[in-house]
């Protein structure tokens, strides 16, 4: 039960954060960084520009995991470019949130890097 509610405050926590991220994207390097990291978490991807103005998302996808060894240096991960368009930024990056015990994790680090000593989230 416990459990439950930590997840649910921090997927609550997290829209809250990538609403107030959208309403000026282009304010903060540090609201830019967070829409990058969603995306690269979401669809596995390793590079990601965001172009705000013309409403597009340019990423290179990895396409097999089973190619990447922790224990070595990879200089080749099969990826494939690809270019996507979105209308609403906000809908668009809180449908990448996923909610399994690997994600909520990466999210409360993305939160924790927002709070202040006062528990607001604003840029750190």
């Amino acid at each position: 039960m416990k459990k439950e509610k930590l997840r649910e405050r921090v997927l609550v926590e997290l829209e809250k954060l990538i609403s107030l991220s959208c309403k000026n994207p282009n304010g903060s390097k540090k609201y830019e960084d967070l829409h990058i990291a969603l995306l690269k978490k979401y669809y596995n991807a390793t590079s990601v520009t965001i172009d705000y103005h013309r409403h597009r998302i340019k990423m290179e996808v990895i396409e097999d995991d089973s190619f990447y060894d922790p224990k070595k240096v990879n200089t080749y991960l099969p990826t494939f470019y690809t270019n996507l368009l979105f209308n609403n930024l906000c809908k668009f990056l809180i449908s990448c949130v996923e909610k399994d015990n690997k994600s909520i994790g990466f999210y409360t680090q993305l939160l924790n890097s927002f709070k202040t000593s006062n528990n607001k989230l604003e840029l750190a």
